[in-house]
């Protein structure tokens, strides 16, 4: 559910559940972070996935202001295809080190925390996302893309080191 229903607790809620998992990948060490987990995804996997997932919504979002198509969740692929979608980017993403990952997921936050800056209350949450086809605000994108995957990455990491215990 939606936290988020103007930029500043958008903003805010994007800090407080990037801070968590920041804080959390401290405790990670770097030998345990590519052992595969539930689903034979890792704590890196998860990192990369989420970075990769915020750049997809700010492309989608550039697509659908330009009146290009926007497809979702990427060329090629369907909702349905998520399982699919997912395992061709982790093979795409193989050779990701746990540092790169991080790397990574801090530079596309902060892309996304920038492109949420840029934008007033009318943008993020007036109406529905150009080319998404759905009821979706930008602002209901954007925190599904980046706050809510933040969130349920700690959740997995939290078990994943547990788990290893």
């Amino acid at each position: 559910m939606p936290a988020a229903t103007n930029q500043v607790d958008l903003l805010a809620v994007a800090e407080k559940e990037f801070a968590k998992l920041s804080e959390l990948l401290e405790d990670v060490p770097p030998d345990l972070a590519g052992q595969a987990f539930e689903a034979g995804w890792s704590m890196r996997d998860v990192l990369v996935h989420r970075a990769h997932w915020v750049d997809l919504f700010l492309g989608w979002y550039q697509d659908g202001q330009v009146g290009k198509t926007v497809y979702f969740p990427a060329e090629g692929y369907k909702w349905n295809d998520l399982k699919a979608y997912n395992a061709d980017l982790l093979a795409r993403k193989a050779d990701v080190s746990w540092e790169t990952a991080r790397s990574e997921l801090i530079a596309a936050h902060g892309r996304w925390m920038d492109f949420v800056g840029s934008l007033d209350q009318a943008a993020l949450y007036g109406g529905p996302m150009k080319g998404a086809n759905n009821k979706w605000t930008t602002g209901r994108w954007a925190e599904a893309a980046a706050p809510s995957h933040y969130r349920s990455a700690a959740k997995f990491i939290r078990a994943c080191l547990r788990a290893s215990r």
